[in-house]
């Protein structure tokens, strides 16, 4: 297990306790519960999380997706003004990204050569898909293990060929967790992609709900639909499903695992905060 992962496995399971936990937590008990000493602890989750555990918590509790959803600025509405399709950023990365077409998707990959291999990430071991123009799959395996994060991705395109060749997708994975650009290839119907594409628009520290998604594609009827699409997104972080709430501010689903989600959203906060003293510094 690189570092990578084992500030994750550590962020982990402090999760897991604080979940557990009535109140929150001092960095002495969570320390104490983990076998560490509260140096030790607090250096290796800063290092992972920008923040101490203590400010972490802050961002883990529900209320804060909901004080999310109260602070925005309306997110979308900006996105659509400029328009949805091309470039669009995404927590400061440039993602370029092209779709399949409709007829290509039919064929359920046939002829489609995609290769695979297993990476460390920010959060946890993930498994990545590319084809030649791009990431087409990015899956997490800390709730769900390697061998059924694999089957659920090769199962959406189950006429394709797939190899495993990691040192091929490796620029790309190391890019999109580096902050130095990415290259996607979204495989899905075309509903799929515009759900996907509004996905893209969201930046990192915010969230929206599925109905502003839906307002924004031109379906403001088929929130339910908009739903499926965002947990049936083959490439999570990079397309930021994380960043879609339900209208309540609960956290709703996530096909990688809820842990993950809180992590992620956590995570970006933490960093969107560590940022703001350079902004007003400019």
């Amino acid at each position: 297990m690189d570092q990578t992962s084992y500030h994750y496995a550590v962020m982990r399971r402090a999760i897991d306790l604080i979940d557990r936990a009535e109140a929150p937590m001092s960095l002495e008990d969570l320390a104490g519960a983990m076998s560490m000493s509260p140096a030790h602890f607090q250096r290796l989750f800063s290092a992972w999380a920008g923040v101490s555990p203590k400010r972490y918590q802050q961002y883990l509790a529900l209320g804060h997706a909901k004080a999310l959803l109260r602070e925005r600025r309306a997110v979308l509405e900006v996105a659509d003004a400029v328009g949805l399709s091309g470039p669009s950023r995404l927590h400061d990365l440039f993602v370029r990204w092209e779709a399949m077409t409709p007829g290509s998707f039919a064929r359920e990959g046939e002829g489609l050569t995609i290769r695979m291999g297993l990476f460390e990430t920010p959060f946890g071991p993930a498994v990545a898909m590319g084809t030649e123009h791009g990431l087409c799959g990015l899956g997490f395996t800390a709730e769900q293990g390697e061998a059924a994060v694999r089957a659920d991705l090769r199962a959406r395109w189950p006429r394709a060929d797939f190899v495993e060749e990691p040192d091929a997708l490796r620029p790309w994975v190391e890019a999109a967790f580096g902050g130095e650009g990415a290259r996607l290839h979204l495989i899905g119907a075309p509903f799929q992609i515009k759900v996907w594409e509004a996905l893209l628009a969201i930046p990192s520290g915010q969230v929206v709900t599925y109905g502003e998604i839906a307002q924004v594609i031109g379906a403001p009827r088929a929130v339910r639909a908009v739903g499926t699409a965002v947990g049936r997104n083959p490439v999570s972080w990079l397309i930021p499903c994380h960043r879609a709430l339900r209208t309540t501010g609960a956290l709703g689903g996530y096909h990688w695992g809820l842990p993950v989600k809180r992590a992620m959203l956590a995570w970006e906060s933490a960093r969107a905060e560590a940022r703001e003293p350079e902004r007003g510094a400019a």
